[in-house]
């Protein structure tokens, strides 16, 4: 299966298709958009889109680590890492569509 990635300029002009904004003003809404998501994980909320998922921000302890190449004990410090969970109507939509494409393969 070929993968791809959905870039912000992408979501624009998804916007400006189905939407028919003009393409600066479908710009500015995802930029807005992605710039209000960051902001608020940036103090620590969680942000919930309803029937897609929820971003939330883990704070992960300090910890030692390996370098690879040498074995050599690293402290890893602590940070704050994101963390998404897509809520089971996507999950749901996903699968659907992976049933769908693997019964085309068995001819089911």
């Amino acid at each position: 299966m070929a993968r791809s990635t959905v870039t912000r300029a992408q979501l624009s002009e998804a916007i400006y298709q189905e939407v028919g904004l003009s393409r600066e003003e479908s710009a500015n809404l995802v930029a807005s958009v992605l710039d209000h998501i960051s902001d608020r994980l940036s103090d620590g909320e969680a942000v919930k889109i309803s029937s897609f998922g929820s971003f939330s921000i883990r704070e992960k302890a300090q910890r030692v680590g390996r370098n690879p190449k040498t074995g050599e004990e690293v402290p890893i410090l602590p940070r704050r890492v994101v963390v998404f969970r897509a809520s089971h109507v996507l999950k749901d939509r996903i699968n659907q569509v992976l049933s769908s494409r693997l019964g085309e393969r068995t001819g089911t």
